[in-house]
């Protein structure tokens, strides 16, 4: 048991649900944030707890949610459920996905994505930095689209590496307080993410698996993993990598 505290943004479902429960595995607490529906979030919070550690679900909107109130709510979940000032993990996952040739992304979706998933991240970044402790890690979610390209992805892929560039800053600007700040780019996964095509259209699924050097597409849990292995405390000399875990997708 780590006796070790993180916070999942996107945790009710997908690869946050997936990082969720894998951390819980190895004894990580667990605060998790959900958008719509308390109902998944907290048959996660039981799944959490039924490998002994404690969960948290608190809903937050990754678009408009209300920073500072909802630092001020995680500080005040941490003294009152788990009895301490800080977090060890800060996980940037929550996430939408757009598809649309890069002639045809409308600027309201291309809006959309900078909000949920470069202001939120970095502005949640530095409204939760003083509450997340010295040797602590901030692991922001990336996507294997940021270095391979398929038509329908340049803004989703582009959001993503923002993301990359933003995680290296804060490795060299955090250091000094011994935390490590870390990209995860996963590669197509069996989701409902983007309408769960690579989960349920067996076309698009085969040709994931013909690009793919393991010959299949990603499961949730082996993203869980990748995230559990990252925050082991067993990789606390690597920090500013980007990290990805496709498979070997599009070599």
């Amino acid at each position: 048991m780590t006796d070790k505290i993180a916070l999942i943004t996107g945790a009710s479902r997908g690869l946050g649900r997936a990082a969720a429960l894998k951390l819980a595995e190895t004894g990580t607490h667990v605060i998790g944030t959900y958008n719509r529906s308390k109902d998944a979030a907290d048959e996660v919070a039981a799944g959490i707890e039924a490998c002994g550690a404690r969960a948290a679900m608190l809903p937050f909107d990754a678009e408009t949610g209300d920073i500072p109130a909802f630092a001020a709510e995680i500080a005040d979940t941490l003294r009152t459920r788990f009895g301490r000032d800080s977090l060890d993990h800060l996980v940037n996952n929550a996430g939408i996905g757009v598809h649309a040739p890069f002639a045809e992304t409308a600027a309201e979706d291309l809006d959309r994505l900078y909000r949920i998933h470069v202001r939120t991240p970095f502005l949640l970044t530095r409204a939760l930095l003083p509450l997340v402790a010295e040797g602590g890690h901030i692991l922001f979610v990336s996507s294997g689209l940021a270095r391979f390209a398929l038509p329908g992805y340049a803004a989703y892929g582009a959001m993503k590496g923002a993301v990359e560039v933003l995680a290296r800053y804060g490795a060299r600007e955090f250091g000094a307080r011994g935390i490590r700040v870390n990209s995860l780019a996963p590669g197509a996964i069996e989701t409902d993410f983007g309408g769960g095509a690579v989960r349920d259209d067996a076309e698009v699924n085969a040709f994931v698996a013909a690009n793919t050097a393991l010959g299949r597409p990603g499961l949730p849990d082996d993203i869980g993993n990748a995230v559990a292995a990252l925050l082991s405390g067993r990789l606390d000399w690597m920090t500013g990598q980007r990290v990805e875990v496709s498979g070997g997708q599009s070599l």
